[in-house]
């Protein structure tokens, strides 16, 4: 039987986590800015900084913003979650009916933010919908290139239900109600029961200074790995930047804007990305997959964590 919530008034959190932003070239400050006006709060959990990134966010300097502070375990070396456990700490601060989670390498582009707000406001007393779907552009090597390669999450979902038994999944990745909330770690979980949107999630995780990639991959690598001679190494072997080139195997050409909020930040680009469609790392099983992406839009076989509501 369907279950529907009877109230007058809806309420939106953001939630969000970040550490050492600016160190890692993050644009954790256009994400903010992005989902601020749908929001009627926003939750930042920000880990211990040593860069300026906990002053920089107070300095926006809006009402709605609440600074929730946190200290990272580094000895939490294991499959991401650290992440999921800094994105659960912004979820449980939320007193929302919806929360929406933007990482600090996604931007919303204006053109999305009515639609997205009235899909909360139409489907608020409907419990059968425990969320909401966003397909993602996953830009690489600059802002003029995006990899519609199965090799990044290309649908994932960023607003939840506010409810206790939906938590972060691994790291961070996406979201699974759990029986036990407290033990997600160790529990499978349940896929939610999403309605796809019309929004896009515009995802620079790969648009970096190659220096600044390097420095962003080993980080992110402390994260699951234990041996940090393994990451020295790989820093190491990278000092004159990260290869972009020795990563693709296939991007298109982006065609459409930018979130304005990412105007400055696309304006003082200070490297080069070229791409040789000619070269790719492509394996035999990935390029005939990508040829039945290219000529009928489905994406074979790929990940979905989450069950989408077809009406």
């Amino acid at each position: 039987m369907q279950v529907f919530y009877k109230k007058k008034f809806m309420k939106v959190s953001g939630f969000s986590y970040v550490r050492n932003a600016f160190t890692y070239a993050y644009p954790f400050l256009e994400a903010i800015q992005s989902i601020l006006p749908v929001c009627d709060e926003l939750i930042m959990v920000v880990g211990n900084s040593n860069d300026g990134t906990r002053e920089a966010i107070a300095g926006l300097n809006d009402p709605k913003i609440k600074i929730v502070d946190t200290i990272w375990d580094e000895h939490s070396r294991k499959g991401g979650h650290i992440f999921s456990q800094q994105s659960n700490i912004g979820l449980d601060h939320c007193t929302g009916d919806w929360c929406f989670h933007i990482q600090a390498d996604e931007v919303i582009h204006e053109k999305d933010l009515s639609q997205i707000r009235k899909a909360m406001e139409t489907n608020l007393a409907d419990a059968a919908v425990e969320g909401f779907l966003f397909q993602f552009l996953n830009f690489f090597g600059d802002y003029n290139h995006i990899a519609p390669s199965r090799r990044y999450h290309n649908k994932e979902i960023r607003i939840v239900r506010n409810d206790k038994n939906i938590r972060s999944y691994r790291d961070s990745q996406g979201f699974r109600r759990f029986i036990d909330p407290s033990n997600y770690l160790n529990e499978k979980g349940t896929k939610l029961n999403v309605k796809q949107l019309a929004a896009t999630v515009y995802h620079y995780s790969y648009v970096k200074h190659p220096a600044d990639q390097v420095k962003k991959t080993v980080e992110f690598g402390k994260r699951w790995h234990k041996d940090d001679a393994i990451l020295q190494s790989y820093a190491e072997k990278n000092k004159s930047g990260y290869d972009y080139a020795g990563q693709i195997d296939i991007l298109h050409t982006f065609k459409g804007t930018h979130p304005s909020v990412m105007d400055s930040k696309i304006k003082s680009i200070d490297w080069e990305f070229k791409y040789d469609p000619f070269k790719t790392n492509m394996t035999l099983k990935e390029k005939i997959l990508y040829f039945i992406q290219k000529h009928t839009g489905k994406q074979l076989f790929a990940y979905k964590n989450y069950k989408l509501i077809r009406h």
